[in-house]
């Protein structure tokens, strides 16, 4: 687990709001303080659609960034900048198959319950900690290093300026 201080805000808040940098991951959890709290939990609600619309969605139990993007965009844009917001993302399975694979990680992706990343915004400063959580006892902390650097990387790779705190 690292936590890196995010040095340009309106770059990273204009890719995480606007662009599509994200949007592949899931949408565990937001919390957004402005003229009240707005809290969002990310988990579908399946009653709420159709098996048709189930299937052609093809999400599993968390709705992914790119869903719930605007709503929470609806909630911070105006003149005034948020209290703070807190949102939590995590790795699709697909995504963490490929990255144990592409790591040579010795876990499965059952074991791997997710990997995260909270974006913290508070005070003017904006934090992004990585995270993950695993099904099995180890001691190992390869995966968690791994992530780290993956997260890194993603960083570098979109042009997001960063600090380690």
């Amino acid at each position: 687990m690292i936590a890196l201080k995010i040095e340009d805000l309106k770059l990273f808040t204009s890719k995480l709001f606007v662009g599509e940098v994200f949007d592949q991951f899931l949408a565990k959890e937001a919390v957004i303080v402005t003229f009240n709290t707005f809290t969002i939990d990310g988990s579908i609600r399946s009653a709420y659609y159709s098996k048709e619309e189930l299937e052609e969605m093809n999400t599993g139990q968390l709705s992914t960034w790119a869903m719930m993007k605007p709503f929470c965009f609806s909630l911070i844009k105006g003149k005034r900048l948020p209290v703070s917001f807190r949102i939590i993302l995590q790795m699709s399975k697909e995504g963490t198959e490929r990255f144990l694979a592409s790591r040579q990680i010795a876990f499965t992706s059952d074991q791997v319950k997710g990997l995260y990343i909270n974006i913290r915004y508070e005070d003017d400063k904006l934090i992004c900690v990585t995270g993950t959580s695993v099904s099995v006892f180890t001691l190992d902390k390869t995966l968690d290093e791994e992530w780290d650097q993956a997260f890194k990387g993603f960083l570098k790779q979109n042009e997001i300026p960063y600090l380690e705190e």
